[in-house]
């Protein structure tokens, strides 16, 4: 898969239908920051969440390759991206 296929294939999930599963996703990403914050009792942003995602999907890259991983961390760095805005 090409670089451009990556992304275009991450675009297609940050604007495709996961809102209808999940919800707007700046709105769901808050909602786990607000959750997590009080798990770890300690004021957590939804950029700290896009992070930590990415992170999520490294780790598991650690384990062996995984296009999905490389995909899922494009849509996460795209959706950080927009948040610094």
């Amino acid at each position: 898969m090409q670089r451009s296929d990556i992304l275009d294939k991450a675009k297609e999930l940050v604007n495709g239908d996961r809102a209808k599963e999940y919800g707007d996703a700046y709105l769901n990403h808050k909602r786990i920051a607000d959750l997590w914050s009080v798990v770890l009792e300690k004021e957590i942003s939804v950029a700290q969440v896009y992070l930590c995602m990415m992170m999520v999907k490294a780790s598991r890259l650690m384990n062996g390759k995984s296009l999905d991983q490389w995909i899922d961390i494009a849509g996460y760095a795209s959706l950080g991206g927009e948040n610094e805005e």
